[in-house]
């Protein structure tokens, strides 16, 4: 009787520890499922946050390059009025002329001995007329018609200050260039998503050029604004504005820096965050290989451990695939003890 209890005893004992063995099992299949979904969310909302960056990154830089290249076209950077001697009123003027009367004594005069009088005095004498001045040439108001009167800026500007307006002119190109160069470089980051190491790459370089067109950007500005400063008080005297401000085109200039330096912003901060997040991943990853080290053989173990990294193109490689393979078997593991116990219980 006492051995027949001592057996049932154990049995019962047997059966309560693999109840609980296949409970524990159940629980860490659930944990680890959890802990591979939550990391795998984690994953695609950064991927995504990051496709939005570089969107954002992309609009603003298609904005400056179709702003800048509006403002180079343009010749609306400057307006203002220019004071002139008002001409004589002839048969087709009627406005912004003087009037002479003519005394009924010398209607019978000859042409010769005829006398004109004008009792305007001051700036009655004088009409405004308005003009607007860009990189390429000036237009002027044509007093006695219709149309404009233009000029190459070039031959208005002294002669001491046409090599910074040339310098103003070749920045201005190359700012355009460098755009054109970092919209396409954005484009292929967006659209080459199959590596991440190569779509790192031509963030950084997008970053770098960007940075560099606003930085042309701007001093391109600056040295226009210079030159016509100076035209303004050296120019030619049939030139010189009587008053003057800044044109729509000048400020479309400067609103293009503004979205250039913001689409290099947003790259940079994409870059940066990218960096930073590998950088924590690899801390991540030593201390998941010390906890991984009994579902990892020798092998596997001594070649993550002593390949060597020398960029952080090849880290980006390297924790990109092991990410995946120690996910991917975290969870091939705990599935693969689930199944045994239940086996082992069901016999």
């Amino acid at each position: 009787m006492y051995t027949i209890s001592c057996s049932t005893a154990f049995e019962s004992h047997t059966h309560c520890g693999s109840t609980i063995s296949v409970c524990s099992m159940h629980l860490t299949s659930r944990v680890a499922t959890a802990r591979f979904l939550q990391k795998t969310a984690s994953m695609e909302l950064a991927e995504v946050v990051q496709w939005r960056r570089a969107i954002l990154a992309v609009s603003l830089n298609l904005i400056a390059l179709a702003l800048s290249t509006t403002a180079l076209l343009s010749s609306y950077w400057c307006e203002g009025t220019q004071k002139v001697p008002k001409p004589l009123c002839g048969k087709g003027k009627v406005t912004k002329c003087i009037v002479v009367p003519i005394p009924v004594e010398s209607t019978n005069a000859s042409g010769q001995n005829e006398v004109q009088y004008s009792w305007e005095t001051g700036d009655d004498r004088f009409a405004f007329r308005y003009f607007h001045t860009g990189i390429w040439y000036s237009c002027e108001e044509n007093i006695l018609g219709t149309d404009e009167k233009c000029r190459s800026f070039l031959e208005l500007t002294p002669p001491a200050e046409r090599g910074i307006l040339w310098l103003s002119l070749g920045s201005e190109l190359v700012y355009i260039i460098l755009l054109v160069i970092s919209f396409g470089l954005l484009l292929l980051e967006i659209f080459y998503t199959g590596n991440p190491v190569c779509g790192m790459k031509l963030n950084a370089f997008a970053a770098v050029s960007s940075v560099l067109s606003g930085l042309l950007g701007m001093v391109a500005h600056m040295m226009y604004t210079q030159v016509f400063q100076a035209t303004v008080s050296l120019g030619p005297e049939d030139w010189r504005p009587h008053s003057w401000e800044y044109g729509w085109a000048f400020y479309t200039a400067w609103a293009s820096f503004t979205c250039c330096m913001a689409s290099a912003v947003t790259t940079l901060n994409t870059y940066t965050k990218t960096l930073l997040e590998f950088r924590r991943n690899h801390k991540a990853f030593e201390q998941n290989l010390k906890e991984h080290t009994c579902f990892l053989n020798h092998k596997q173990m001594s070649f993550y451990v002593e390949k060597p990294i020398n960029s952080l193109s090849e880290s980006v490689d390297f924790y990109s695939e092991l990410q995946k393979k120690v996910l991917l078997r975290d969870h091939s593991i705990d599935l693969e003890d689930v199944e045994e116990s239940l086996e082992d219980e069901h016999c």
